[in-house]
């Protein structure tokens, strides 16, 4: 089991999880195996496959410029995708900073690939 998310349950739901190496940024992994900053955006996959996902992009992470890949525990509900853990979802909510701080990217909701 990946050794950052030991909280994950047989019969849940996880998406994977970088950081860019380039800019810091938090990324997740979609289904068309781009990394965008949006949450959102991110593939779910069924805890039962999230640990072969984890070794297939964690072993080419360095070649697309990802350091820390790791599988986050989420809910959906209605399309929406939330991590289980507080940490998760703050990283997922981007900068914790004053609202006049946040970087246009994420006021606008846009999507950068890694």
């Amino acid at each position: 089991m990946d050794r950052r998310n030991s909280r994950r349950d047989t019969e849940g739901h996880s998406v994977l999880t970088a950081n860019r190496l380039l800019d810091g940024r938090i990324v997740w992994l979609a289904a068309d195996n781009t990394w965008q900053i949006l949450l959102s955006h991110a593939q779910v996959f069924p805890n039962t496959e999230i640990e072969e996902k984890l070794a297939e992009y964690a072993g080419k992470a360095q070649q697309e410029g990802l350091v820390g890949v790791y599988g986050v525990q989420v809910h959906t509900d209605a399309g929406r995708i939330t991590p289980v853990t507080s940490r998760e979802q703050i990283r997922a909510q981007g900068p914790s900073i004053h609202p006049d701080f946040v970087p246009t990217w994420h006021k606008t909701g846009s999507t950068v690939t890694a």
